[in-house]
């Protein structure tokens, strides 16, 4: 998607000024997609968007299954007169008061009604009750385990009022406002929590930053933090195509914040972009955080259990993709033993449960460890190792080629590769950074694509397995003009970009460049090779998510390795904790 088509897409926009610390932004907001009953969604065929599913406003109580009471559409008022609406599930025969798990998103509050079959992609059907608001906890499980479970419509979602910024401030502040009013009611104990994954993980960091005084604990499970960084422009390349999904999607009887359109009017940080990044250093209280290898939730998980600033914090990081994290029997148990612990004050000895719990990966769907304990993350015992490039053999070393080469492909279809043969098992957990010195011939920026991949003894590549779907591999971006880096952000093992505008390549030029390599835990079993894959867009086979990238890639790109343009993969190599004898032990 490109930013012609967003910003010729004929839909409804105003715009509104909006002071974020002190400076004054246009933001623009398009008319939210139109609320649908579901014989409307089913008119439209398989193809038919069930997430604009939104039954009519109507405040009642029903009984959606045995030994559930659930009050729909109770309106709740915010601090500036707008009202929104939530559904709440209760135990029918509730002994006392009850604690309660919100779900605050912009997916809508019943999404499950609008579907014959409430389906999600790697969990079988009937796992999750229609009452599951999407990525939520699920009523038909809490409030079996006396729990009360909140489906929020945020401000400008289905019928509640006003119009809906995403992910922003304004969402923690509305948060906050639900949170206290739900205190003060007759079944509620005081004790609330934020849970859900991906959308409705993002949402708890910034509710949580304002510090609700009811607000116990929060479990982000896959959150992506920065929505410039890890998103809009990851490594500076605009990604339209997933912004364009989500908004196009979100229902309701106003105008939703059109996140697409503002990206395409404001490509460098400013004010907007930076409203969107959580105030990790405010939260405070508990956190259950996790995080998947795999996925581009992944920075942002690592980023606010990194920055939050408890001692009562806990990461758990793995393989699989979220949604059957979120709804397995073994995910609940912990997650039950978490809320237990906060919620009711139920000593259960949560507090041993290990800071970090990693999954090593291996290939395919096999992990070399599962749920390995650690006390931190990156690990204390690191050792950051070069593996330098060579462009006269496309290979990687521990030692630097003292000769001069360059090597180059076509910016818009080719590959270069770089590759070494591990010759003792070596596993990998933690950051990784690319350092290049590249050159553009033919044009006057470069948009490069970094994967860092497993291949076997015979050169054949090991993918990762995610929903049965080949993985490919540790990944990071960059456009070359945006190569500035933040000073106060980056470290010697992670880089972060600052963002704030551009330098062009000059013809001839050769610039140093140092590429952010999101986090990654996996073994190379000893006669296996890493691959370091170079490419000018992002390749990926059958995925079903809208992950594409507006590249600009003309001309050759070059890569100048030696010498004076010393180019290498800093590793976070682990490793062992003991060796005795012929024994190792990882």
């Amino acid at each position: 998607m490109k930013a012609e088509e967003i910003i010729n897409k004929p839909v409804e926009r105003i715009v509104k000024k909006i002071d974020f610390n002190g400076e004054v932004i246009d933001c623009y907001y398009r008319k939210a997609r139109k609320p649908m009953t579901k014989e409307e969604i089913m008119a439209q065929g398989p193809g038919g968007n069930t997430f604009a599913f939104c039954p009519p406003k109507k405040t009642e109580t029903v009984y959606p299954e045995p030994g559930i009471v659930s009050h729909h559409d109770v309106g709740v008022k915010m601090r500036d007169g707008v009202t929104i609406y939530c559904d709440v599930y209760l135990p029918e025969h509730a002994k006392g008061k009850l604690p309660a798990i919100i779900s605050w998103s912009f997916f809508g509050k019943r999404p499950g009604d609008g579907q014959d079959e409430w389906k999600i992609m790697g969990v079988p059907a009937g796992t999750v009750s229609l009452m599951a608001k999407f990525e939520s906890a699920d009523p038909g499980y809490w409030c079996h385990q006396d729990y009360a479970v909140v489906n929020v419509d945020p401000r400008g979602i289905g019928h509640s009022e006003g119009d809906h910024h995403l992910f922003g401030t304004q969402d923690g502040r509305d948060g906050y406002d639900l949170i206290e009013w739900l205190a003060t009611q007759d079944w509620c104990s005081g004790k609330i929590a934020l849970f859900g994954n991906s959308g409705v993980a993002m949402t708890q960091w910034r509710i949580a930053a304002e510090q609700p005084p009811h607000l116990t604990c929060i479990a982000p499970w896959e959150a992506t933090g920065d929505l410039y960084r890890e998103s809009a422009y990851e490594g500076g390349i605009p990604a339209y195509a997933f912004m364009e999904g989500v908004v196009g999607f979100t229902t309701g009887d106003n105008y939703i914040d059109d996140m697409v359109y503002m990206a395409c009017k404001y490509p460098f940080m400013n004010a907007y972009w930076k409203d969107k990044i959580p105030q990790f250093e405010k939260i405070r209280i508990p956190v259950y955080a996790t995080a998947c290898w795999n996925h581009f939730h992944l920075r942002g998980s690592f980023e606010g259990f990194k920055k939050i600033r408890t001692s009562r914090k806990w990461m758990r990081a793995h393989r699989e993709f979220e949604w059957p994290d979120t709804y397995g029997n073994k995910g609940l148990e912990d997650l039950k033993l978490y809320f237990d612990r906060y919620l009711k004050g139920i000593r259960n000895g949560w507090e041993l449960t290990p800071k970090v719990r990693i999954e090593v990966q291996d290939a395919y769907e096999y992990d070399f460890q599962t749920d390995r304990p650690e006390k931190e993350f990156p690990l204390a015992r690191t050792e950051y190792k070069k593996l330098y490039l060579d462009a006269a053999t496309k290979s990687l070393s521990y030692r630097a080629p003292v000769k001069v080469a360059e090597v180059s492909h076509d910016g818009a279809t080719g590959t270069t590769n770089f590759d070494v043969t591990f010759t003792e098992d070596t596993e990998i957990t933690g950051f990784m950074k690319l350092h290049l010195n590249v050159e553009a011939r033919g044009h006057d920026d470069m948009d490069l694509f970094i994967a860092i991949k497993k291949l076997d003894e015979k050169g054949d590549f090991l993918p990762v397995s995610v929903l049965g779907e080949p993985h490919p591999g540790a990944w990071g971006k960059m456009r070359v003009s945006h190569r500035e880096l933040d000073p106060k952000l980056s470290t010697d093992w992670q880089p972060v970009q600052a963002h704030t505008g551009e330098q062009r390549l000059k013809p001839g030029e050769i610039v140093p460049v140092d590429i952010e390599i999101w986090p990654t835990s996996r073994l190379w079993h000893k006669g296996q090779q890493l691959r370091v894959e170079i490419t000018g867009d992002y390749r990926r086979e059958g995925w079903f998510e809208r992950l594409e990238w507006d590249h600009d890639n003309h001309g050759e790109h070059v890569f100048h390795t030696g010498g004076a343009y010393e180019s290498y993969l800093q590793i976070p190599s682990i490793p062992p904790r003991y060796v005795a004898g012929d024994y190792i032990y990882r």
